[in-house]
């Protein structure tokens, strides 16, 4: 499988991270050799793309079946490529496409460009690569070239140069759409279609306004999160951090759009994004507003008349604090330059939202944490704090029986620690 190297981190988070999984209770369970291989595997699995591509359907406006069966055409123009679609055995608005690869037969070509790490990253989830992406192209490379296309995932490589021998990453090969002279002119920063991937490492399909009334791309566990939270149809239901809004409108398709969900970000352009989302998905629950959740709680006990930000405490049936996080169990990433002060530096602001979420929850009322970091200390620690500080709430199990083995089976990448960390737990009022 490991094609690429292991998620390269600097000395000091990966010996934090080390400290941390191969710790005293794992090597006493699996032996001191078992762990570190485990941690190892690790590393190199953060590095690569998930098995598989899923998209949620949204099940607000059309069955699953239906959604199903347009995608079979969709994908049938992908490549030429006969791709099955599974629609997962618990839960049953998500469907997931295998991911084909890494495909090791490939072969290089002399005329070469060098993308950013993050555009890496998509060409390596089913993108192109698009103009602005592009930081190296060969000297002499013309539209209609196939070249083969790499990840400075180092980010060493300066802009427009004609070669880089740092360390760099195959991704597959490509057709250009335009001339180096074109994309490196000196004019404002080029937009659209750079390189168009025809013989990707990872064959996945692209996404790219396909069905976008119908499908929402949504990772496993993120897509699990909202099935733990369980909304139900007239409830009131808080996303304390809610762009881009893929849980939210997870919430109210779920809800039936029966209900009221509330959505709060503090930055103005995703909060409009969250309303293009419900807007576009045809959602009418839902109400977003830009607002920072550390501040969400009404301070005075004044009547809350407005139905708007700050809110008194126990407004809310159910709570998702889907916390912003370190984000090191996004996939695939093959390099992460923070260094050790950044990784904890979210600790605190967690423990705000979490504070805020905790006294706006109704007694007998359900909040989730979440997060898509793998750190111990963002997860599990958070959760272990919370139920000390707060003693009115009561650890949930996330998931029973047949869904959590059917988790483990179809999302095999999640072989040490989870990708994202799911805590359901309830106010005992």
């Amino acid at each position: 499988m490991s094609i690429f190297p292991k998620i390269s981190l600097r000395p000091e988070v990966e010996n934090y991270l080390k400290e941390s999984f191969v710790n005293k209770e794992i090597v006493t369970a699996l032996g001191k050799q078992e762990a570190e291989r485990k941690f190892e595997t690790l590393l190199k699995h953060l590095s690569h793309p998930p098995s598989f591509t899923t998209v949620r359907v949204n099940t607000h406006l059309a069955s699953v079946q239906h959604v199903k069966n347009l995608l079979l055409d969709e994908l049938q123009k992908f490549n030429g490529l006969s791709v099955p679609i599974l629609q997962h055995p618990d839960l049953q608005d998500v469907l997931l496409i295998p991911v084909i690869g890494p495909r090791k037969n490939i072969k290089k070509q002399q005329c070469e460009a060098i993308v950013g790490a993050q555009c890496g990253n998509a060409v390596l989830r089913g993108a192109h690569v698009y103009a602005p992406g592009i930081v190296s192209a060969s000297k002499f490379m013309k539209a209609g070239d196939v070249i083969s296309v790499y990840s400075d995932i180092k980010g060493k490589c300066k802009k427009g140069a004609r070669e880089f021998d740092g360390t760099k990453v195959f991704l597959g090969n490509g057709i250009s759409e335009l001339s180096r002279k074109e994309i490196f002119n000196g004019l404002p920063e080029l937009k659209g279609m750079g390189i168009r991937m025809t013989e990707p490492v990872y064959l996945s399909p692209s996404f790219d306004n396909v069905l976008p009334r119908y499908l929402f791309l949504q990772n496993l566990p993120s897509a699990l999160v909202t099935h733990v939270l369980n909304p139900q149809p007239g409830e009131k239901i808080l996303d304390l951090c809610a762009a881009p809004g893929g849980k939210t409108t997870h919430i109210a398709a779920l809800m039936h759009d029966q209900g009221e969900v509330i959505a709060l970000d503090k930055i103005f352009s995703k909060v409009e994004k969250i309303k293009q989302n419900a807007l576009l998905l045809g959602l009418n629950s839902i109400r977003a507003f830009c607002f920072d959740g550390t501040k969400a709680v009404k301070l005075d006990m004044v009547e809350d008349t407005e139905g708007e930000p700050p809110f008194l405490p126990e407004s809310f049936d159910r709570i998702l604090l889907d916390a912003p996080c370190s984000g090191m169990g996004q996939r695939p990433n093959m390099a992460c330059t923070w260094s050790l002060k950044e990784l904890a530096s979210y600790q605190p602001l967690q423990r705000k939202l979490f504070t805020a979420a905790v006294q706006l929850l109704k007694p007998e009322g359900v909040l989730v944490y979440s997060t898509c970091t793998i750190t111990l200390a963002e997860n599990e620690e958070q959760v272990a704090w919370a139920l000390t500080k707060f003693p009115c709430l009561q650890l949930q199990p996330q998931m029973k029986g047949r869904l959590q083995n059917s988790l483990g089976n179809i999302h095999t990448q999640n072989i040490y620690l989870k990708e994202m960390g799911s805590f359901p737990l309830t106010s005992m009022g």
